[in-house]
C-alpha cells in the first residue's frame, strides 16, 4: 500500500518538520499486521514529497506473531491469504498513519509550530484504493472538506476494457489545508471508502472518529454515512457517535450549515457562509422593526440561538416538521436552564410548513432560511399559500443557493445540489422571477441581495429576499 503526501510550500523540505520524519532518511516502523516505511522520493526547496510504504505480512494479518487464524464454518480458508489487503489502501493503511505520523495528526512541530498551524497547498495521492461507491462516493466525501478530487477508476484488465472498471480507484487530492487536517480526513476516510476494517470495532472506536473528525465531521454533509462505514455498521455505536455529533453540533460556534461551501482559508478573518447568512437575515429582521418572530423550518435552533440573544426580539417561534429537530433546538438554547422570563419568549412547535397553521398567524416577521429547496416543487405552491396567503407575516425573509454560483465549488459535479436533501436550486432569474411572483400574488414589495462574496461572473453563493406586506386599506 502506498500514500504520498506532496508540498510546493517554500521551503518545501519544512514538509520533514510538520511530519517529523527527516527527508534524508528512510525510516521504518512495526506494524501488528507488517511493516511501514517512511521515504523522500524528492525533497527541495521548489517541491517535497513524503511517502508512506506499508508492507502487510499475511501470516500477521491472519492470526498475528506468525500464527495462522482458525477458519469458521463462514470463512474461506484461504481468504486471510488471498485478498486485496496488501495492494489496496484500506484501514491498514489508516492504522499505518496513525502509528507513524502521530505527532502530526495532534497538529504538533516543536520546530515550525506556525506552520503546523497555517494551510499550505497540499497534494496527496493513493494509487490504488478501494471505494465501494465509486468515484461519485469520494468526491461526496472529501470535496466538502476543501479538496479538489480526482478519482480514476482502474480497469479490471487493461488488455480486455470490455470487461469494465474494477471497484478500485486512483485517488488525487489537491487544497490548501493544514498537514494535520489532511492526515485525519485520510485516517478517516480512507477506511470509509473501503467500507471494511482488518480488526474487531470496540466502543472505543468511537472516541478515535471523534477525536480524528473533531472541527470538520459534525457539520459534514455525510456524516451520516462516515460514521456508519467507520464503525463498521455496528448500529449502537454509530447512534452514540452521531448523538454526540449532534451535541457538538449544538455547542459549537459557528452552527453547522449542511451545504457545502467554498475552500476557504482556516484563518479566522472571514466568517463561514453559514455566519455571514444569519447576519444578513438578522440584519434584515432589525430594518424590519419585527419584535415577534417566526423562524420557519428551523432545524437544530441555530438562527433561533442568535434571535435570543436579541432583546429586541420580544417573542419567538420556531417551528420545524422534525420532532427530532425540535428536541435538539431545545437543547442548544439550553430551554431548561433559562430564566423564566427568557424561556416565556421561546415556543417551538412542530409544524408542516405545506399545512395552514393558524397558530402563525399575526406574526410581524417570518424567516424561511435555507428551507424552500428542500420542499419537493409540487409542494410549493402548498408552502406558498401557507406562508404567504395564510400566516401573512408582516416580513418574509427567504434565503437560497445560487445554482450558478455552483461552478466556483471545486469537486462539486455539473447537475449536482449542494445538499443531497435539494430538490432544487435556483438561478438568479428563476429567484426573483419567485419573488416577484409572491408579491404580486399576496400583496407584497420585495428588495433582492446576495450574501457572500460577489462574482462577477455568477453573483454571490446564497439569495437573500426580503418581502414587506403592502399596508391594508379598508374599502
Amino acid at each position: 500500500m502506498l500514500l504520498t503526501l506532496t508540498t510546493t510550500h517554500r521551503p518545501a523540505t519544512d514538509l520533514g518538520h510538520l511530519l517529523i520524519k527527516h527527508p534524508d532518511r528512510v525510516q521504518s516502523f512495526d506494524l501488528p499486521a507488517g511493516t511501514a516505511h517512511v521515504l523522500y522520493p524528492e525533497a527541495d526547496e521548489q517541491r517535497c514529497t513524503a511517502a508512506l510504504l506499508v508492507e502487510v505480512d499475511p501470516l500477521k494479518l491472519g492470526g498475528g506473531r506468525g500464527r495462522k487464524q482458525p477458519a469458521t464454518p463462514n470463512t474461506f480458508t484461504l481468504g486471510q491469504y488471498v485478498n486485496d489487503r496488501p495492494y489496496a489502501a484500506s484501514s491498514l493503511l489508516s492504522s499505518a498513519l496513525a502509528r507513524v505520523f502521530r505527532s502530526a495528526l495532534r497538529g504538533e512541530s516543536r520546530d515550525r509550530p506556525e506552520l503546523a498551524a497555517a494551510p499550505i497547498p497540499l497534494e496527496v495521492r493513493v494509487p490504488v484504493l478501494r471505494c465501494r461507491g465509486g468515484t461519485e462516493l469520494a468526491v461526496r466525501v472529501f470535496a466538502p472538506l476543501g479538496w479538489m478530487v480526482t478519482a480514476t477508476p482502474i480497469p479490471l484488465d487493461e488488455a480486455y476494457p470490455e470487461w469494465g472498471d474494477s471497484r478500485y480507484v486512483d485517488l488525487t487530492l489537491t487544497g490548501r489545508l493544514r498537514v494535520a487536517d489532511a492526515l485525519n480526513h485520510l485516517y478517516v476516510l480512507l477506511p470509509v471508502l473501503d467500507d471494511a476494517k482488518h480488526y474487531w470495532v470496540a466502543p472505543d472506536e468511537v472516541d478515535k472518529l471523534l477525536r480524528a473528525g473533531a472541527g470538520w465531521l459534525a457539520d459534514h454533509p455525510e456524516r451520516g454515512l462516515i460514521t456508519r462505514r467507520y464503525l463498521a455498521h455496528r448500529r449502537a455505536l454509530a447512534g452514540e457517535a452521531l448523538a454526540r455529533l449532534a451535541e457538538l453540533r449544538l455547542t459549537d460556534e459557528p452552527p453547522a450549515d449542511d451545504s457545502v461551501e467554498p475552500d476557504q482559508p482556516r484563518e479566522a478573518a472571514r466568517a463561514s457562509l453559514a455566519v455571514r447568512r444569519r447576519e444578513a437575515v438578522l440584519a434584515a429582521l432589525r430594518a424590519s422593526g419585527a419584535g415577534r418572530v417566526l423562524d420557519l423550518g428551523c432545524g437544530a435552533g441555530a438562527l433561533l440561538a442568535a434571535l435570543v440573544a436579541d432583546r429586541r426580539f420580544t417573542e419567538i417561534v420556531g417551528t420545524d416538521v422534525s420532532s427530532q429537530a425540535l428536541t435538539l433546538a431545545g437543547r442548544r438554547l439550553r430551554l431548561d436552564r433559562l430564566p423564566e422570563r427568557q424561556r416565556d419568549r421561546i415556543k417551538l412547535w412542530q409544524s408542516a410548513l405545506t399545512y395552514r397553521d393558524d397558530r402563525l398567524r399575526g406574526y410581524d416577521a417570518a424567516v424561511l432560511m435555507e428551507v424552500i429547496e428542500h420542499v419537493d416543487p409540487p409542494r410549493l405552491p402548498a408552502l406558498e399559500d401557507a406562508v404567504f396567503g395564510h400566516a401573512r407575516p408582516g416580513t418574509v425573509v427567504v434565503t437560497t443557493p445560487n445554482v450558478e454560483y455552483n461552478v466556483r465549488y471545486e469537486g462539486l459535479n455539473t447537475g449536482r445540489f449542494r445538499h443531497a436533501d435539494h430538490r432544487f436550486e435556483w438561478t438568479r432569474a428563476e429567484f426573483a422571477a419567485w419573488v416577484d411572483r409572491m408579491s404580486a400574488t399576496h400583496g407584497y414589495t420585495a428588495t433582492i441581495n446576495g450574501i457572500g462574496d460577489d462574482d462577477p461572473e455568477v453573483g454571490s453563493p446564497t439569495q437573500l429576499a426580503v418581502l414587506t406586506r403592502k399596508e391594508e386599506t379598508s374599502s
